[in-house]
């Protein structure tokens, strides 16, 4: 009979004495005899510690190891006393303890309902220069008090328990002097300035105090430094004021930034620098993107006035760029010549308003935007400008491509791309290095579409009917060359001129050979049908490759040189041979090489990862991520583990799959999928293969008699 759902076995440690493996399905201090249970509780017994609560007990596994330690209450007690101390070496060690335990939501509940954030905020304001020269006499071992402090009050913050606007001003006042000082401890700095954010982010109260106390020109020099995480959080700070800035003061921002070239330093700094891009620092980036990016938001939203003559100004000088001319005096020639020339002009530039083109900015979006892009295209790349203008303007073949009209859908379908006016979203990662290469980079980006728009058109031999069908070609080229992530506006320019028309095309078509896009019922339960038989072909693989067995490293922390052992399912695949092997085999093990053997039958678990037990030994060396994920582990009996660590990831993915299969268990690594993918889109094709009226023989068809003579034969030599 099986044991009840809610029994698990468990190992229970308690300082001072030997672990037990028990079965529970609730804990009391009775196991070592202790009194008051009340004030004992069960930990996790790994890098979290966290407390085994009523929310969470249902994650404890089999095999899980927990820890019999001070109730949350207790612990919070026994710190808030003990980072009190009068000894710098006690208070040091409360600090340190209070950080680590400050992760866990149920401590921090505790500590705070004793008023704990209280007392940090006092210690932060009051004791930061008494910390300061005792870290100047401390050893370097005992850390820094103001940075354990600062970390227990991030973690506490963390969990949304207490407010952000119950803070003084003089507690932001101190955290703020040190981001503005020059020289500060890393830990401190990186803590403080996580602490500006979140107050910045959670409280429209704190960001004005706190854009009182700290600038831009304070903030700078932190990402001048080397230090990647220091630079995310600096990115971060900035990032946060600019989201929380009123809407009036978001373009006096921008224009400081610019000021104090905060672009070129993060390109130079951050982005071009040999530190490779981790995901935080990849999703501060686009958040700043965005946020510039969204500065256009209120010209893409503004109608043009038809009426407004500094506007209506703008529109002539497209004019007079175009076809260098000089504004007449109204007086010469009559209002009605006039009128036929500005027609005749408004035409070839490709306005749909031939007589009053002001109208045709009074969509929105892109509003007055798209007329900015197209006055910047004009004066900063004059000559491009009138070639297209004065190219298209003398065709009279139908087949010209509508610059003004062109320009208003393209800034349209530019904003749409980027998202300008939309909130960074939480979770993205998607920046573009090229947009931190200049100061102007949406309008530089306009001018690159614009002309690859124009190119595009006289590939296509377009007419006005064909508008909407380039528009979506010359998207679907900006999308595929944005994909690629170019680190220059010139290296987009060159990745969109070998995405021609002609380029599109065979992509589409390649695509549309290779995707499964068979929707309908028969062809769905075609693939149905065929996908066990794939896996059963997967299965079969793998289970003959663990037959052939792999050579595998030992991992000692007492010897640096490798270790080996061998590793073989037998033919009937009941029983796993392995053994050691004083070097990497060169060919075939023979059978009696491998004495020990472990029966499939007693095999309870595969456990991969950081879960395996050789992973967490105490003397193992420090294992880095790349054998982290090549180590797995088969659990048999009650708690023997056999260990492995494969040579590579195909390895890896080929013993996990083989013993899953074994136990019955869904090959889940990324080759099985790969392998299907691959298999049951070859199958797919060839069972839907027009071959109607065509007979396929059972036999290869035979080898034709040699000729009488080989006289058609050429020789090369």
């Amino acid at each position: 009979m099986p044991p009840p759902a809610d029994i698990v076995k468990v190992a229970i440690e308690w300082p001072g004495a030997f672990p037990k493996l028990m079965e529970i399905d609730q804990v009391c201090a009775s196991v070592w005899s202790l009194g008051n249970p009340e004030n004992f509780a069960l930990q996790i017994a790994d890098a979290t510690n966290f407390y085994i609560t009523e929310k969470n007990r249902s994650d404890i596994k089999n095999g899980s190891i927990l820890r019999l330690t001070t109730s949350p209450y207790q612990t919070a007690l026994q710190l808030h006393e003990r980072i009190q101390s009068t000894s710098m070496d006690a208070k040091l060690e409360a600090l340190k303890d209070l950080a680590n335990a400050s992760r866990d939501i149920t401590f921090a509940q505790e500590f705070i309902n004793l008023d704990g954030i209280s007392l940090l905020t006092q210690m932060v304001e009051s004791g930061t220069e008494r910390y300061q020269k005792l870290q100047k006499i401390m050893k370097p071992c005992f850390g820094d008090l103001l940075s354990f402090t600062l970390t227990a009050f991030v973690e506490l913050m963390d969990h949304g328990i207490v407010s952000w606007d119950t803070f003084s001003v003089a507690f932001i006042k101190k955290i703020a002097s040190f981001v503005n000082k020059t020289a500060m401890d890393t830990a401190v700095l990186q803590r403080s300035l996580a602490i500006l954010e979140s107050m910045v982010l959670n409280s429209q109260d704190l960001y004005h105090k706190v854009a009182q106390e700290i600038t831009i020109g304070q903030l700078i020099p932190h990402l001048q430094g080397t230090d990647q995480d220091i630079q995310t959080y600096t990115i971060a700070v900035i990032n946060a004021l600019f989201l929380k800035a009123p809407e009036e003061k978001r373009q006096e921002m921008a224009h400081i930034l610019a000021q104090k070239q905060l672009r070129s330093i993060i390109l130079s700094n951050v982005i071009r620098s040999n530190t490779p891009i981790n995901d935080e620092m990849a999703h501060q980036l686009y958040v700043l993107q965005v946020l510039n990016f969204n500065l256009l938001e209120d010209r893409m939203m503004t109608k043009m006035d038809p009426q407004d003559q500094a506007q209506r100004d703008i529109i002539f000088e497209l004019r007079r760029i175009a076809f260098d001319v000089e504004l007449e005096p109204n007086n010469s020639g009559s209002i009605e010549k006039r009128k036929s020339m500005y027609t005749r002009d408004y035409k070839k530039l490709g306005f749909i308003n031939h007589v009053n083109p002001a109208v045709d900015f009074t969509q929105i979006p892109p509003g007055m935007l798209a007329l900015d892009n197209m006055l910047y295209f004009a004066r900063h790349h004059q000559d491009a400008y009138i070639r297209i203008v004065l190219e298209n303007s003398s065709r009279e073949d139908k087949h010209e491509c509508p610059f003004g009209r062109s320009s208003i859908e393209l800034t349209k379908m530019l904003c749409e791309i980027l998202k300008v006016g939309e909130l960074p979203s939480e979770n993205c990662h998607d920046f573009h290095p090229m947009f931190f290469t200049h100061d102007r980079a949406f309008e530089e980006f306009f001018c690159i579409c614009i002309q690859l728009l124009n190119k595009t058109w006289k590939e296509m031999r377009a007419t006005s009917e064909d508008f909407n069908k380039v528009m979506q070609v010359v998207r679907e080229q900006i999308m595929r060359a944005l994909t690629a992530k170019p680190n220059s506006l010139d290296q987009f320019k060159s990745r969109l001129q070998n995405l021609s028309y002609t380029e599109i095309l065979k992509i589409r078509q390649s695509e549309r050979m290779n995707q499964e896009d068979f929707q309908s019922r028969p062809i769905l339960e075609l693939r149905e049908k065929i996908q066990p038989e794939i896996m059963e072909l997967i299965k079969q693989q793998r289970l003959n490759r663990l037959c052939e067995g792999t050579c595998f490293r030992k991992i000692s922390s007492r010897r640096r040189q490798d270790k080996f052992w061998y590793c073989r399912l037998s033919p009937n695949h009941k029983v796993l041979h392995y053994g050691d092997l004083e070097e990497s085999p060169q060919g075939e093990v023979p059978h009696d090489s491998l004495q020990d053997k472990l029966p499939v039958a007693d095999i309870k678990a595969v456990i991969t990862g950081k879960d395996c037990p050789h992973m967490k030994e105490k003397g193992a060396l420090k294992q880095n991520k790349e054998v982290l994920e090549l180590a797995f582990s088969v659990l048999y009996e009650s708690d023997e583990y056999l260990n492995f660590i494969a040579p590579d990831k195909h390895e890896y993915c080929v013993w996990t799959d083989g013993l899953n299969a074994l136990l019955g268990k869904e090959m889940t690594s990324e080759y099985t999928k790969s392998d299907m993918d691959t298999l049951l889109s070859m199958e797919m094709k060839l069972r839907l293969l027009d071959l109607e009226n065509i007979q396929i023989p059972e036999a290869p068809p035979p080898i034709p008699k040699e000729p009488s003579n080989y006289d058609f034969v050429y020789d090369c030599n």
